[in-house]
C-alpha cells in the first residue's frame, strides 16, 4: 500500500525563469513541510530513500532543482548558471513564499533542509534571509554543509585567484568541475549511478563558483553567523549532520561552526556519523534507512508548540 504520492511541476520566478519542482506528499494528514536545497551538480530526485521515508511519516517534502541544475536546465548555456548569491537567496524566498502563506489552518510547521552546497545556502539564509520568512521556519537541518572543502578537494589558491579575476570579466563562463565519485558514498553502485546521471553535469559558471566559495569563506570565518532568533517564535532550532570520512566538505569546519553557534541557541544538535562519506542520504543501504529515520525523528519531535529539546554534541 502506497504511503505517499509524488507530483511534478514548475515554479516561475519574477524574472521569468522556470524551476522544476517535485513534491512527495503523504497519503494522510500533513504533519510538517520540509523544503529542500540540493547540492552542487545535484537535483531533487537524488534523495529517494530520504524523501519517501519522510513522506511515509507525514512529512511533505517540497523540492526544486535550483537555477542551473537538474531539470531546471533546458539548454546548455543554463548549466551552472545560478547567478550571484543575491539571486540564490531570492529564489529561495520565492519558493518558500509559495508554501508558507498557503498552508491549511492550523498550519503544519515548515522546516528548511540543505545538503552540501544547499546546506551552505540554508545557513546563509538562516542568517540573512528576510525576517518575515525566517520567522515562519520551525527548524533548519543541514547535511554535510559546505562550510569549507576538505583539504583533498580544495582547488589550488592560484586557480581561485585567477578564477575570481576572470569571473569579473566573464561571469557566465563555464568551468567543468568533475566530482571524485569515489568519495561521495561508500556504495559503489551509487558512485556509478551519480557518475552516469546526465542531470549531474558538474559544470558551474565562474560567477556561481565564486559565490559558493565566498559564502563558504563567510561561514568559516564567522563573518556570517546564524543568530539565536532565526526561526519561528524568535527561536533558532538547528540540526547539523556530517560524516567523519567526508572527503568533499570538511567535517572539522562544520564541527567548528557548530561549536561557534550562539550559546543562547538552546535547540541545536551536531549529529556525527562515524566513518560515513559525503552523501549521508545515499551511503550504504542500511545506513540510508538510519539517516532518514534520524531526520524524521528530529522533525517530528518539534511539531508541538514549546517543544525545545536541549543541545546535543
Amino acid at each position: 500500500m502506497d504511503t505517499h504520492t509524488t507530483a511534478e511541476g514548475q515554479h516561475v520566478l519574477d524574472d521569468g525563469a522556470k524551476l522544476h519542482t517535485k513534491t512527495w506528499k503523504p497519503s494522510g494528514t500533513v504533519q510538517a513541510y520540509m523544503v529542500v536545497m540540493h547540492g552542487f551538480s545535484d537535483h531533487s530526485d537524488m534523495y529517494p530513500e530520504l524523501f519517501t521515508t519522510l513522506a511515509s511519516q507525514g512529512i511533505e517534502v517540497r523540492a526544486f532543482d535550483q537555477r542551473g541544475w537538474g531539470r531546471s536546465v533546458t539548454k546548455p548555456s543554463e548549466k551552472g548558471h545560478t547567478g550571484p548569491t543575491t539571486t540564490v537567496m531570492a529564489d529561495m524566498t520565492s519558493f518558500l513564499s509559495t508554501i508558507i502563506p498557503n498552508r491549511p489552518v492550523p498550519a503544519a510547521p515548515v522546516f528548511l533542509y540543505g545538503h552540501s552546497m544547499g546546506g551552505q545556502e540554508t545557513l546563509i539564509y538562516a542568517a540573512t534571509g528576510p525576517a518575515h520568512i525566517r520567522q515562519q521556519i520551525r527548524g533548519y537541518l543541514l547535511e554535510a554543509p559546505f562550510v569549507a572543502l576538505h583539504p583533498k578537494s580544495r582547488p589550488n589558491p592560484v586557480t581561485v585567484v585567477v578564477g575570481r579575476l576572470a569571473g569579473k570579466l566573464l561571469p557566465h563562463y563555464h568551468m567543468y568541475n568533475p566530482l571524485d565519485y569515489s568519495v561521495i558514498s561508500r556504495d559503489k553502485e551509487i558512485q556509478q549511478a551519480v557518475k552516469e546521471d546526465t542531470l549531474c553535469h558538474d559544470t558551474g559558471t565562474l560567477e556561481g563558483l565564486a559565490g559558493m566559495l565566498d559564502r563558504a569563506a563567510d561561514l568559516e570565518s564567522g563573518k556570517v553567523k546564524v543568530g539565536k532568533d532565526a526561526g519561528e517564535g524568535g527561536k533558532t532550532r538547528i540540526w547539523i549532520s556530517h560524516g567523519t570520512q567526508d572527503k568533499v566538505c570538511s567535517f572539522e569546519a562544520t564541527k567548528n561552526l557548530y561549536e561557534s553557534l550562539d550559546p543562547a541557541i538552546e535547540d541545536k544538535e551536531f549529529k556525527v556519523y562515524d566513518g560515513w562519506y559525503h552523501m549521508l542520504h545515499r551511503d550504504l543501504p542500511e545506513d540510508r534507512v538510519k539517516y532518514a529515520d534520524d531526520v524524521a525523528k528530529w522533525i517530528l519531535a518539534r511539531l508541538g508548540p514549546g517543544t525545545e529539546p536541549k543541545s546535543k554534541l
